[in-house]
């Protein structure tokens, strides 16, 4: 089998499961502190990767925000923030988008094979087009990041994205962050979709740590037998 990064999906979630609202206004479910924990992981990582439905609602900078952490990451010869991951089947991108616009890292677009010329018209200027298949695989992708030099992944949604990252046992360790909310509309997206996990009433995750921090939970599950224990750090 080829080699991949290890992979940690980091992901925010109300008490009954749920991403975000149903609205357009974005569902605040973290604070202050938290963010900072989740800065300190973008900062350890080599590249982040969100889905394209991700990249359209949020449309999220996934920057190293951390002066001090960008200077770090510098001294040791790496750039101010990781690269910028993403996977699309339609290559319905804005290249406009904060994900391409800000940041002078690399930025990667993973397409399905139907949408890579169409993909590279519109993306050229600001990201490196991959063509990953039909349909699009995130094992191929996974592989072929680890070509690129990327050993640390950090996977920051959305819930199709977990979906098949879980589903497809590409996951080495889980950073689930609870927040004190309930949400309670189908409509809105939830942390996972249907799907057949590796994880059952039978066959459980392991928790290896369960952390305050202010008023949210952080759930840290190891997921894989590369998760060490003593660092939940690669071993």
């Amino acid at each position: 089998m080829s080699e991949r990064p290890y992979t940690v999906l980091s992901c925010g979630m109300s008490i009954d499961g749920y991403l975000d609202s149903a609205s357009h206004e974005r569902l605040q479910l973290s604070n202050a502190a938290d963010f900072d924990r989740v800065d300190a992981e973008r900062a350890a990582s080599d590249a982040i990767l969100v889905g394209a439905e991700t990249v359209r609602s949020d449309n999220p900078r996934l920057l190293v925000r951390s002066p001090v952490r960008r200077a770090d990451r510098v001294s040791r010869g790496r750039p101010p923030s990781p690269i910028k991951v993403t996977v699309t089947a339609q290559a319905r991108l804005d290249p406009h988008a904060e994900f391409f616009a800000s940041g002078d890292g690399q930025k990667l677009v993973y397409c399905a094979h139907d949408t890579a010329a169409a993909a590279r018209e519109r993306l050229a200027a600001v990201a490196t087009v991959i063509d990953a298949g039909d349909p699009v695989e995130l094992r191929t992708v996974s592989e072929d990041l680890y070509g690129r030099g990327v050993r640390r992944l950090m996977v920051e949604g959305g819930g199709a994205v977990h979906t098949q990252m879980l589903t497809a046992g590409l996951a080495d360790e889980l950073q689930l962050v609870v927040a004190p909310c309930f949400v309670g509309d189908s409509r809105a997206p939830r942390f996972v979709r249907d799907g057949h996990f590796p994880w059952t009433a039978s066959r459980r995750a392991r928790l290896v740590q369960v952390r305050q921090i202010g008023d949210v939970a952080l759930l840290q599950y190891a997921l894989s037998p590369r998760f060490d224990a003593g660092s939940g750090r690669p071993t």
